[in-house]
C-alpha cells in the first residue's frame, strides 16, 4: 500500500511541476490603444485542442499559464473588429506585446447564440437548453445530465465530486440549505442558466481574505419578477386506491421570495426528505444541522432493499413547507427568513431472513413485520446582514417529535418458535440558537459566535408477551445458566429519558498582512447530558430482581473543553492556503454514585488541519490537506445500568472501563481539472485514515449471565485507504454527456468475538458510468450502472465465502413517435454474488404522456413493475455469519397523473 502513496503522489507534484510555462504581455490596437476582452488561446500545432486560454482586462494586460510536452506552441489572438493573430512561440516564459489590425467584421445576418458553457474567473455558467430533452420538466431532471454535477439520490448536489457549499436563487439563499423543494420542483422554462461559483466564500466580509474550497450553485431566472411552480394530481389502481398530490408554488423577485410546498402520497415516494439540509455553508455563519432524536430504544426491523425507494416503500405522507425571504431594510443588506415544515408519515415493512452462523454451526429464521409513525414539525427564524462592511446571522430553531415504531416478531432458532410484539414511543423537544457576527474594528475583523442547544428525549419500550425476551441467566447460588422467567401475558417495559445541553462560545480578531489573514481565537465548548432510565418486568422464581438499582440509572456525562486556536489563510490568482492550530483542553466528568460510576478524564490536545490548493494551466487545481482528530467518546460508553435497547438483550457498560481515547489521522491529495472549452472535467484523489484506540470493545458475560461490554486497555487500529476518480464529458456534436467513477477502499481493523480476536480486512471496488443522449429528435436515452466488488475476511469469513459481487443500472429510454406524445421505458436491474449464490432482480416500468403544450400540462400514464415483482433478495456477509434476506416489494400499480406549471 505504501507503493501506491509514493506512486500516486509522485504523479500528482509530477503534473503540477511538469513544464508549466506563463506568457504574459499586452494587446492594444494600431496606434497602441490598449484592447480589451481580447482572447488569447495555447495550442498545440496540428491539434484543435485548446491548451489554456486568459482575456485581456481594461489596460489590455493579459496572463496565460500552461503545460505541454511540445517544444512549441500556438498562441493565437483575436478581437472583435481587428484581425486575429497566430503565432508560434517556444515553450517557454516570455513576455509578448502584439499590435492588432483594424478589420471590420461583416454581419451577413443577425444570429443570438449562447454557448452551453462559458468560464469568467471563479464563474461557470451552464445554458440549460443545450442539455435537456422534451421529456425533462424541472430543473433536477437537467442538472443531472451536466458534465462536472452529479445529484445524488438523497438530493445532494456534488461539483467534481464534493457537495456544494450553497444554493442561491438570483443571489439569495431562500432554502437555507434545504434545497431539494426547488430543484425538484422548478420549472425548466423559467430558467436562464445555471451558474457554478467555485473557491465560494459566502461571507461578504471575508471574500478576498478567507479563501474556500467549495463551490455553490446560483439560479439566474428568465425574468425579474418570476411567479412560477410545478403541480401533479394523480391516481391509480392498487391496493389500498393510489393517490399522488405535488402543490409547489414558487415567488421571486428582488426583495423577496417564498416556496410554499404541499405533497402526499401513498405510492412510495419519499418527498419528506425535501426538507432535510443539504449544504451547510461557513462555519463563519454559525452551526447549523438536520435535528435529529437520541435514539437508544427500538424495535427489531425488517431490512430494506438496495433498490430506488418507490420499489419497495409502502407509505401514506403527508409533508407541507413553508419558506419565505424578505428584505427589511432600504439598503438591501438585511434579510428574514421563515421557515417551517410539517411530516405526517406511516410506512410498512416486512422481510425474512435465514442466517448461519458457522462459528456456531446453528441456523435461524426470523421474520418482521413493522409499522413506523412519523409525526414531527420544525419552525426556523433566521436574521441575516450579509455586506462588505458587517455581518450578523441569528438562527433560532424548534423542532418536536412524536414518532413511534411497532413490530411484530417471529423467531425459529435453537430456543423454538416464539413471537412477540414490540412497540416505541419516542416524544422529543429540541431548541436551538446559532448566533455570529462579525463587526470591522479599524483594519481588524472581531467574530463572536454563540450556540445552545438543548433537547428533551423520552422514549419507551413496550415488549408483549414478556416471555418472548429469551435472555440468558444463572441464578445466584446456581452453576447452570437458563432463561429469565417472566410471567406469562406479562409485558416488559424499558423507560429512557436523557436531557441534553449543548453550547458553545468564541470570540476571534482577524487581520491581513502582505496576502495573510491570521485569526487567533478563544474559545469554550461545554455540554451535559442526564440520562435516567428504568426497567419493569415481572418474574417467576429464580430470576433477577428487577426493582433493584441494577435496573436503573441516573448519570451525568459532562464535557468542558476549554480551547485557543491561530488560523492562517493566504489567496492569490494560483493558491488557497488555509491552516488551524488549535490546542485543545479536554475535561470530561461522568457520576452515577448508585451504579460506581465516577470517571474523570483531562487532557490537552493539539488537533492541526491544513489545506492547500494550487491552480495552474488555467484548467487544472491540485490540492492537498492534512488533519488531527480526537474523540473521548460520550455517554453511550459510561452508564452502569442494565438498559433494554432492543428485544435482542440487556445493554450495560461495566462501570470500571475508562474513558476511550481515539485519535485519528488523515490525508488527502486531488487533483482536478474542468475545461468549459472542451467541455470536459475529470478529478483523481487519494486519502488515507489512520485511527488509533486506547481500549478494545468486548462483550464478555458476568456471573448473572448477562452480556457486558468491557473495554481491554490495549491499542488497536483501523487504517483506511481509498483512491477515487470521475471524468465526465459532454460531446455536442451527438449531444451525449458521458461520465466514468471509479473507487477503490481498503480498510484493516480488529475486533473481538467470543474472546477471539480478529484482523478484519475489507476490500471493496466500485465501478461507475453514466450516459444520456438526446441527438435524435425522435428518442433520448439515461444509463447509469454502478458495479462493485467486495471481499471481506478474518479468519472466520475467508476464500469465497467472503467475496461479494454486486450490479445495478437504471435504464430510462424515451420515444416521441408524435409531436407532444411521449412513450417511455424504464429499467432497473439489481443483481448479487455470493460464491455460487446468483440473486438477479429486475423492474420494468411504461409510461405514455400527452403533452398540452399551449397550456404546459402533461398528462402521464404509468404502469410500475409490469412483471409484478413482489419480494427481493439479498446476501449479506457478518464476522461469521451469512444472512439471506427476502424483503417486501410494492406489486404491480398503474397510475394516471396530470402535471402542470404554476404559469
Amino acid at each position: 500500500m505504501k507503493r501506491k502513496i509514493y506512486l500516486f503522489l509522485m504523479v500528482f507534484f509530477s503534473v503540477i511541476t511538469f513544464a508549466q510555462k506563463t506568457v504574459s504581455g499586452k494587446i492594444t490596437d494600431e496606434d497602441g490603444v490598449a484592447i480589451p476582452s481580447a482572447s488569447v488561446t495555447i495550442e498545440e500545432p496540428g491539434k484543435d485542442a485548446i491548451l489554456a486560454y486568459g482575456i485581456t482586462n481594461s489596460k489590455g494586460e493579459y496572463k496565460v499559464s500552461f503545460t505541454s510536452s511540445e517544444s512549441n506552441v500556438d498562441l493565437k489572438v483575436k478581437a472583435f473588429n481587428q484581425k486575429p493573430i497566430t503565432k508560434q512561440i517556444s515553450n517557454s516564459d516570455q513576455t509578448l506585446t502584439f499590435k492588432l489590425q483594424s478589420e471590420a467584421t461583416e454581419i451577413k445576418e443577425v444570429q443570438l447564440k449562447t454557448k452551453m458553457i462559458t468560464a469568467r474567473g471563479d464563474t461557470i455558467a451552464y445554458d440549460l437548453k443545450a442539455f435537456d430533452n422534451k421529456n425533462d420538466r424541472t430543473l433536477a431532471d437537467i442538472m443531472k445530465k451536466i458534465p462536472g454535477i452529479e445529484v445524488k439520490t438523497d438530493g445532494t448536489i456534488l461539483y467534481q465530486g464534493n457537495a456544494i457549499n450553497k444554493f442561491y436563487v438570483e443571489g439569495k439563499d431562500l432554502m437555507e440549505g434545504g434545497y431539494g423543494t426547488i430543484t425538484n420542483s422548478l420549472p425548466k422554462d423559467a430558467v436562464a442558466k445555471l451558474e457554478v461559483l467555485e473557491n465560494h466564500q459566502p461571507v461578504k466580509m471575508l471574500q478576498g481574505k478567507i479563501p474556500s474550497d467549495a463551490a455553490a450553485i446560483n439560479i439566474k431566472l428568465k425574468k425579474a419578477v418570476t411567479m412560477t411552480g410545478r403541480g401533479e394530481v394523480g391516481s391509480g389502481f392498487g391496493d389500498p386506491w393510489l393517490w399522488n398530490l405535488k402543490l409547489t408554488p414558487m415567488f421571486f423577485s428582488k426583495k423577496q421570495q417564498w416556496v410554499v410546498n404541499y405533497k402526499t402520497n401513498n405510492m412510495g415516494e419519499q418527498v419528506e426528505n425535501e426538507g432535510n439540509i443539504l449544504a451547510f455553508g461557513s462555519s463563519w455563519e454559525g452551526r447549523r444541522g438536520n435535528a435529529s432524536q437520541n435514539n437508544w430504544l427500538g424495535v427489531e426491523n425488517a431490512s430494506v432493499p438496495n433498490l430506488p425507494v418507490k420499489r419497495y416503500l409502502f407509505n401514506n405522507v403527508h409533508y407541507l413547507s413553508a419558506n419565505y425571504l424578505t428584505n427589511i431594510d432600504s439598503k438591501k443588506e438585511w434579510e428574514l427568513k421563515a421557515n417551517a415544515n410539517y411530516t405526517n408519515n406511516v410506512v410498512e415493512r416486512e422481510s425474512n431472513s435465514v442466517t448461519r452462523d458457522f462459528q456456531q454451526g446453528t441456523q435461524y429464521n426470523t421474520r418482521f413485520l413493522n409499522n413506523f409513525y412519523t409525526d414531527k414539525l420544525k419552525g426556523e427564524l433566521i436574521f441575516t446582514k450579509n455586506a462588505k462592511k458587517g455581518f450578523f446571522k441569528n438562527t433560532t430553531t424548534f423542532s418536536q417529535f412524536w414518532n413511534a415504531d411497532r413490530a411484530f416478531a417471529e423467531r425459529n432458532d435453537k430456543k423454538g418458535y416464539r413471537f412477540g410484539n414490540e412497540g416505541v414511543e419516542s416524544p422529543t423537544s429540541s431548541f436551538q440558537n446559532s448566533l455570529s457576527t462579525i463587526i470591522p474594528w479599524k483594519e481588524k475583523m472581531v467574530n463572536l459566535k454563540s450556540y445552545i442547544n438543548y433537547q428533551n428525549d423520552r422514549q419507551t419500550l413496550e415488549i408483549s408477551p414478556a416471555d418472548y425476551l429469551l435472555f440468558p441467566y444463572k441464578a445466584p447460588g446456581s452453576t447452570a445458566i437458563s432463561t429469565i422467567n417472566f410471567t406469562p401475558g406479562s409485558t416488559a417495559l424499558q423507560n429512557f429519558r436523557i436531557k441534553t445541553l449543548d453550547t458553545s462560545h468564541s470570540a476571534n480578531i482577524s487581520f491581513t498582512t502582505k496576502g495573510w489573514t491570521f485569526t487567533p481565537e478563544v474559545g469554550i465548548d461545554f455540554s451535559t447530558d442526564q440520562l435516567n432510565t428504568n426497567f419493569d418486568g415481572s418474574t417467576l422464581t429464580n430470576s433477577p430482581d428487577f426493582t433493584s438499582l441494577s435496573y436503573e440509572n441516573d448519570l451525568k456525562f459532562t464535557e468542558i473543553t476549554p480551547r485557543a486556536s491561530v488560523t492562517a489563510n493566504y489567496k492569490s490568482d494560483a493558491w488557497n492556503v488555509w491552516a488551524s492550530f488549535p490546542v485543545n483542553f479536554n475535561n470530561i466528568k461522568a457520576e452515577d454514585a448508585f451504579r460506581n460510576v465516577s470517571k474523570t478524564l483531562n487532557k490537552t490536545t493539539f488537533t492541526p488541519n491544513i489545506f492547500a490548493q494550487y491552480g495552474f494551466a488555467s484548467f487544472f487545481k491540485a490540492s492537498i490537506s492534512g488533519n488531527i482528530s480526537n474523540n473521548f467518546g460520550d455517554i453511550q460508553t459510561a452508564y452502569a445500568g442494565y438498559v433494554l435497547t432492543s428485544p435482542s438483550g440487556f445493554n450495560v457498560m461495566n462501570p470500571k472501563n475508562p474513558i476511550p481515547q481515539t485519535n485519528t489521522k488523515s490525508g488527502s491529495a486531488r487533483l482536478e481539472y474542468r475545461n468549459p472549452l472542451n467541455n470536459l472535467f475529470f478529478n483523481v484523489g487519494y486519502r488515507l485514515s489512520d485511527t488509533k484506540n486506547n481500549l478494545l470493545a468486548s462483550s464478555a458475560v458476568n456471573d448473572l449471565g448477562f452480556s457486558v461490554v468491557e473495554y481491554i486497555e490495549r491499542e488497536n487500529k483501523r487504517e483506511t485507504n481509498s483512491l477515487y476518480g470521475e471524468v465526465g464529458k459532454y460531446f455536442p456534436k451527438f449531444k451525449t454527456n458521458a461520465s466514468v467513477t471509479f473507487n477503490q477502499s481498503t480498510t484493516i481493523s480488529q475486533s473481538i468475538r467470543n474472546n477471539d480476536l480478529l484482523d478484519n480486512k475489507n476490500l471493496s471496488n466500485a465501478l461507475g458510468f453514466k450516459f444520456n443522449n438526446t441527438y435524435f429528435s425522435w428518442m433520448s436515452v439515461d444509463f447509469n450502472f454502478t458495479k462493485t466488488w467486495n471481499k471481506q475476511s478474518n479468519g472466520i469469513i475467508s476464500n469465497d465465502l467472503g467475496k461479494t459481487e454486486n450490479y445495478s443500472h437504471n435504464l430510462n429510454v424515451f420515444f416521441y413517435p408524435l409531436e407532444n406524445h411521449t412513450v417511455g421505458f424504464y429499467w432497473d436491474q439489481i443483481n448479487s454474488n455470493l460464491g455460487d449464490t446468483k440473486l438477479n432482480n429486475g423492474f420494468f416500468d411504461i409510461s405514455y404522456q400527452f403533452s398540452w403544450s399551449a397550456k404546459k400540462v402533461d398528462f402521464e400514464l404509468k404502469w410500475m413493475n409490469i412483471a409484478d415483482k413482489k419480494v427481493f433478495e439479498r446476501i449479506s456477509v457478518g464476522d461469521a455469519t451469512i444472512t439471506q434476506t427476502t424483503m417486501q416489494l410494492r406489486p404491480s400499480q398503474v397510475m394516471l397523473a396530470v402535471k402542470f406549471n404554476f404559469k
